[in-house]
């Protein structure tokens, strides 16, 4: 057997393909569901610290800072192995789904928060003075006037930022959550054959093309210009 097909027999093999297609294919329905449950939670979560913290209750804005700054600074990993073989000590025990979906959304949660912030104090004062003096309130002018420009500002790096930790579902693989990657791996583990691997990049590909040009997409449509 030459170099060629060789690489062909490990690596595009039809015949592993053809098998193991399914469990692929689940893997991907599954990722898609972890993604979207991720991407929702996450981001509202943030916006809803963001606008706790415009009201500039200091100690509140202190616990706020802390979780944030503590999520991003440990790696999603490490907050889903703590989750997943930690809690079970306290009696909390959690799925893998779970530990990953909730491990991912603190750690989108806290990216989002700084970056919702940033947009926020990003509008001009004069936005919020020249709102009072209409005789609109505090969260009046923050609804109606600051997080609509704000969430312009905002929606380059928020792009990015979710389209980088949806990829992160493939650690859910190390706690028995079989999307893409589990599911390619446990499919390379029955057919001996690394094929199923092949199988499961593409299926990022088909994933994550499309959402990285809607991404792109949307900045150029929504993103706020000077």
């Amino acid at each position: 057997m030459g170099g060629l097909e060789n690489f062909l027999f490990s690596f595009f093999n039809l015949k592993v393909m053809a098998t193991y297609l399914p469990l692929v294919a689940q893997g991907l329905a599954l990722t898609i569901l972890l993604a979207l449950l991720i991407v929702v939670s996450g981001l509202a979560l943030g916006l809803a610290l963001a606008v706790l913290r415009s009201f500039g209750i200091r100690p509140l804005n202190w616990l706020i800072i802390f979780t944030v700054d503590l999520f991003r600074a440990l790696p999603p990993l490490v907050i889903i192995v703590l989750l997943f073989f930690g809690l079970p000590a306290m009696g909390l025990g959690l799925s893998g789904f779970a530990a990953t979906w909730l491990s991912l959304t603190l750690v989108l949660m806290a990216f989002s928060e700084e970056i919702y912030w940033a947009g926020i104090t990003a509008v001009p004062k004069g936005q919020w003075e020249a709102a009072r003096s209409t005789g609109l309130s505090f969260l009046a002018t923050l609804r109606l006037v600051v997080l609509p420009q704000a969430l312009r500002i905002t929606i380059p790096p928020l792009t990015n930022r979710t389209i980088a930790i949806t990829k992160g579902t493939a650690l859910g693989s190390v706690v028995g959550v079989s999307e893409i990657l589990g599911a390619a791996q446990s499919a390379m583990s029955f057919s001996a054959n690394p094929t199923p691997l092949t199988m499961g990049a593409i299926a990022y590909l088909i994933l994550f093309i499309p959402v990285v040009a809607l991404g792109r997409w949307i900045e150029t449509r929504f993103a706020w210009k000077r």
